[in-house]
């Protein structure tokens, strides 16, 4: 018999069967397509913004914080809108594949924002490690010699408070800056040039950060502050100075409300300074708010501000207690600010806190819960104070400089102050400013060829 061949299936051949066999499959490889690029640029981006936020120089620094914050506002306001569409569509159509859609839309924006709000905190972290004040410069670019330009943490009354020295030669006599409030911490002072640079030719230049204040918050329990513990504090600085630039006194300049305590201070201390000189002087608080309120009021009413006319009215005239008081006052204080062409006052609190480079993000974040708890607690404390009364003499020489526009410390009472106070020495100057501005050329003639001149030893 003819064996049959079939030509169209030829015979496997044994050998070829194992390598057939031995083929395994594979999975998906990874594919870098150009959404991964995208998202890979993103987070490149992202923690290049937080280095720049945390370690950036000023104003890079800034600008970097701006940008993080803000892209954290933005994606949450995202989140929520495909949250609210998520539960809409839901409600409306009941379709499985739309829900879905959006609900996976809400879950890559929640992971969005947790990787943002990572950066803001390692962001936070870095900024309050890194805070600083900026060194003084020569005209070569370098760090000038024999300057001194730094932060640092002081114990004070058995708490740590933080103060800035600064001065292009440390030889030159010390000045104790004791800024307003109560609440606002000393250095957002210098970036709202409150404290001229051209100061530092002269003075060596201690700006603090008060208990319960900026960088010192929390560094006393609020129900135990006093303003005398302010004075006492204020005080054992004065003393830490003298012996760490080995001079005798200082100089001590107070603004607004830190002129009660720099008037307290010289008064119970006058051994230990040179002079004082006060800026926007308080003198009796309560017939004070009580006449910035009234002038409040009829500005309002002559610019047609009806409502917040309305606002004062209900209100009621000062003095203010419990919760909500700060807001009170400022309410009267923002159209005092408006006559003397200042910004609102929690707004320049927390742009000057913003544009500090010695604040990290967390300090510029808490600085105006600060500072209301801190008014909250002692501006009641002072309604009987009368410095016609209870410091008509005093035994440093007195420089009041007051602007003609001033109408939060009232210039009629600082006139009636001025008359019945008896000092060494007393000047009473001018300036055409209001309550925290003062021209620069003639803050520092009275500086340099009133008080220097007349009053500063040497040594």
């Amino acid at each position: 018999m003819s064996k049959i061949m079939n030509p169209a299936a030829p015979e496997a051949s044994p050998a070829l069967v194992p390598a057939a066999a031995s083929v395994k499959r594979r999975g998906p490889r990874f594919r870098l397509t150009r959404r991964w690029v995208w998202r890979m640029l993103g987070l490149f981006a992202l923690l290049a913004i937080v280095v720049l936020a945390a370690f950036g120089p000023f104003p890079w620094q800034l600008l970097g914080q701006a940008t993080l914050l803000l892209s954290v506002v933005v994606v949450v306001l995202l989140a929520l809108g495909a949250l609210l569409i998520t539960l809409g569509v839901a409600a409306i159509t009941r379709r499985r594949t739309r829900i879905l859609s959006w609900a996976q839309r809400l879950v890559r924006l929640s992971l969005v924002l947790l990787i943002l709000l990572v950066g803001v905190i390692g962001a936070t972290l870095g900024s309050q490690w890194q805070a600083s004040t900026p060194p003084i410069l020569g005209a070569n670019g370098k760090i000038l010699p024999g300057s001194i330009a730094t932060m640092e943490r002081v114990t004070l009354g058995g708490s740590q408070q933080w103060i800035t020295i600064r001065g292009k030669h440390i030889h030159n006599p010390v000045l104790l800056f004791l800024m307003g409030g109560p609440g606002a911490g000393g250095f957002p002072d210098n970036s709202l040039l409150l404290t001229p640079s051209s100061l530092e030719d002269h003075f060596v230049v201690v700006n603090w950060d008060q208990p319960d204040t900026g960088k010192s918050s929390h560094a006393v329990p609020i129900a135990s502050l006093t303003p005398q513990r302010y004075v006492s504090d204020a005080y054992a600085l004065t003393q830490l100075l003298r012996a760490r630039f080995h001079q005798d006194k200082i100089y001590v300049f107070g603004s607004s409300w830190g002129t009660i305590l720099g008037i307290k201070l010289v008064q119970q201390h006058p051994d230990l300074f040179y002079a004082y000189i006060g800026h926007g002087q308080m003198v009796n608080t309560a017939e004070n708010d009580i006449m910035g309120y009234q002038f409040a009021l009829k500005f309002a009413a002559e610019q047609g501000d009806s409502a917040t006319v309305q606002t004062l009215r209900q209100n009621g005239p000062p003095p203010y207690t419990g919760d909500g008081m700060a807001w009170k006052y400022a309410a009267y204080l923002d159209v005092l600010n408006r006559y003397m062409g200042a910004p609102p006052l929690l707004l320049t609190l927390q742009l000057a806190s913003a544009l500090t480079p010695e604040y990290g993000l967390l300090d510029k974040a808490t600085y105006v819960r600060s500072f209301i708890d801190v008014f909250t607690s002692q501006y009641p404390q002072l309604r009987d104070l009368d410095f016609t009364r209870s410091a008509a003499r005093l035994e440093v020489p007195v420089y009041f400089l007051e602007g003609r526009k001033d109408v939060s410390a009232m210039t009629s009472l600082v006139e009636r102050y001025y008359n019945v106070l008896q000092a060494p020495h007393k000047e009473l100057i001018w300036s055409t400013s209001g309550h925290s501005s003062m021209d620069e050329n003639q803050f520092m003639d009275v500086m340099v060829n009133h008080v220097l001149e007349q009053t500063w030893s040497g040594q």
